[in-house]
């Protein structure tokens, strides 16, 4: 039996960028370190938008939350691979659409997705999200995080908001049963998120999958098994 080759594969060559091409050496070494990425490698190879879309890969493979025909949104989209993940494992068509993502960047069409280009801070998109579903979602995907500032802590705190707003839509239109994963980062969830989704989901907890590189702080937030909504 062959051993599993790690993505990118084992005789990659790596590139290099010289010294001389007028970048700035921090520009440079991330250039390279972008470009000897083995999830990079593996994207190009496997013509998925981004490494971002291992990330849904590997968290699927471990707790099954992407099922045959499930309703899927996608907050903050672009550019397309955590669309493209869930596209493929819940058997959205473009003739029976179960995938919608949203993102104000402006991207190329995903097939079997249907992508609206507008902010989801914007008061009209939680209806024009589920307007264009048809029904409510069983989960709720968000990759989202804030343009970055350069400070670290303005932009923790922008996008601990943007996960807070994911959260309380997710809570809002889950169907019974139905899960939600956002993007967090270490030591950074509020004590008010997690006891929202403790409240409403049966299981929370993070996890961080293999394709998030080891230095990142990112985490996702996984809830599963919503309980549902208290009738009025």
């Amino acid at each position: 039996m062959k051993k599993p080759v790690k993505p990118g594969g084992a005789r990659a060559l790596k590139t290099r960028i010289k010294k001389k091409s007028g970048l700035k050496n921090s520009s440079r070494r991330w250039l390279e370190r972008h470009l000897n990425d083995p999830y990079v490698r593996r994207s190009k190879a496997e013509g998925m938008r981004s490494r971002a879309a291992y990330k849904l890969v590997e968290i699927d493979d471990r707790h099954q939350l992407l099922k045959p025909g499930m309703r899927v949104i996608d907050l903050g989209a672009a550019p397309g691979g955590w669309c493209q993940v869930a596209a493929e494992r819940v058997g959205s068509t473009e003739e029976r659409p179960l995938v919608v993502g949203i993102d104000y960047l402006e991207m190329d069409p995903v097939p079997g997705a249907v992508i609206l280009q507008m902010d989801f801070l914007d008061d009209a998109a939680p209806d024009r999200l589920l307007e264009v579903l048809g029904e409510p979602p069983d989960i709720v995907l968000s990759d989202m995080a804030a343009p970055t500032t350069g400070h670290r802590r303005t932009d923790h705190l922008r996008t601990m908001h943007l996960c807070e707003v994911a959260a309380d839509f997710a809570v809002s239109v889950l169907k019974p049963g139905g899960h939600f994963l956002a993007k967090t980062f270490q030591g950074g969830t509020e004590a008010g998120l997690l006891d929202q989704l403790k409240r409403n989901f049966r299981s929370v907890h993070h996890v961080k999958p293999p394709a998030s590189r080891d230095e990142s702080v990112e985490l996702y937030l996984l809830a599963k098994g919503f309980r549902g909504r208290e009738e009025p």
